[in-house]
């Protein structure tokens, strides 16, 4: 179970808040999921924005109020990595630690914050699907094996019966999701290769990214100048009938400088902080605590350069595109008037080549520093 819930040694990189005391009542309490982007950590100095969060709201957060759950991305560990790496494979494994740890601490009532970066930006987004379609255990119902039943219904059969049976007998009547808050989602998931990627498309199509009843509010940045086709961007998707409300907005700089992926020091995040900061405000008007002086932690500069498209193992994408769709779905963030658009190597003019491009990329992204 320890396993499961990423708390034992062998478990990926994580950080969380402990398990509260067991008492029969207790006050309301926030719970964040922050995801990470692959290859990204708490590292000092290199945190992504999503880091940088999780830390402002462990120095911030009341220890009876909030829980906290962090992840790093996939990391190199090897070249027995590479596949995963490549892949995304784990992500399912990642949804689950996720899971049992909000349905280890969560009671009615309580409020729920999923975040994240990149891959990790896809995986909770997919596990608000899985908790809209399957429901979030109780508490005294979270056991490894419950988990993992959860979560096969919600590969398998979310609408069958058998679900609907496991969801009443199991889980809470209902769970709000507050706020989901994403910087630049990717799927880049499977066997992305020329041909051979229809091979494993399929073993990811489950994986449920419409904004459902459990969600209130959804907030994504995007990155208006990133050109790799194998970043493909995600907007927000809604299922007919949703009453919450969403904001996609686009923000100079490539899918890095969005989510903070920039490894270059205090200087060189000024950029990469205009997304931070536009998050950063969205928590604190849902009432999360932030440190006073976090504002002047993170100073913006909307006429620097972006960092990037190109930087360490970017190279390598030599097949590019422009975001078509970087104006028309979400709104421009008002700092984008700084904006000069990124010079394009190619124009990819079919669908084709921009597929064919996206697998070949994604043969190299165990190798860049960006998720």
């Amino acid at each position: 179970m320890r396993r499961l819930l990423g708390l034992a040694d062998v478990a990926p990189i994580t950080a969380t808040t402990p398990l509260p005391k067991r008492r029969k009542a207790r006050p309301a309490m926030d719970h964040v999921i922050i995801l990470d982007g692959t290859l990204s950590s708490l590292t000092s100095g290199q945190e992504t924005n999503a880091g940088h969060t999780f830390r402002l709201l462990r120095e911030a957060g009341c220890a009876s109020r909030l829980s906290l759950f962090y992840e790093a991305g996939i990391q190199w560990k090897g070249w027995s990595s590479l596949p995963d790496i490549i892949t995304g494979a784990s992500i399912n494994d990642q949804i689950q630690r996720a899971y049992g740890f909000l349905a280890c601490r969560y009671r009615p009532g309580d409020r729920v914050f999923l975040f994240g970066y990149s891959r990790g930006g896809f995986a909770v987004r997919s596990l608000a699907g899985m908790i809209d379609r399957l429901g979030l255990l109780r508490a005294e119902e979270a056991t490894e094996r419950n988990i993992r039943q959860v979560f096969r219904h919600y590969r398998l059969a979310p609408q069958s019966d058998s679900a609907s049976s496991f969801r009443v007998a199991h889980c809470h009547t209902q769970v709000e999701i507050a706020m989901i808050g994403v910087w630049d989602t990717v799927k880049a998931l499977g066997l992305r290769l020329p041909l051979l990627w229809r091979l494993t498309e399929a073993e990811h199509a489950f994986h449920q990214l419409d904004l459902g009843p459990s969600v209130r509010y959804a907030a994504q940045a995007l990155a208006l100048d990133e050109t790799r086709v194998a970043f493909s961007p995600l907007p927000w998707q809604t299922l007919p009938d949703w009453e919450g409300r969403a904001e996609d907005t686009w923000f100079r700089g490539a899918h890095p400088d969005i989510g903070g992926q920039v490894h270059t020091g205090r200087q060189g995040r000024q950029l990469a902080n205009i997304p931070l900061v536009w998050m950063l405000e969205r928590v604190e008007a849902q009432g999360v605590p932030l440190p006073q002086d976090w504002r002047l932690r993170f100073p913006c500069d909307a006429s620097a350069r972006p960092v990037g498209t190109f930087d360490g193992w970017g190279k390598v994408f030599l097949i590019r595109s422009p975001r078509a769709n970087g104006p028309v779905k979400g709104r421009l963030h008002p700092t984008v008037r700084f904006h000069t658009p990124t010079r394009q190597v190619r124009r990819i003019d079919t669908p084709a080549q921009a597929e064919t491009s996206a697998r070949l990329a994604a043969l190299f992204s165990p190798f860049r520093r960006q998720s």
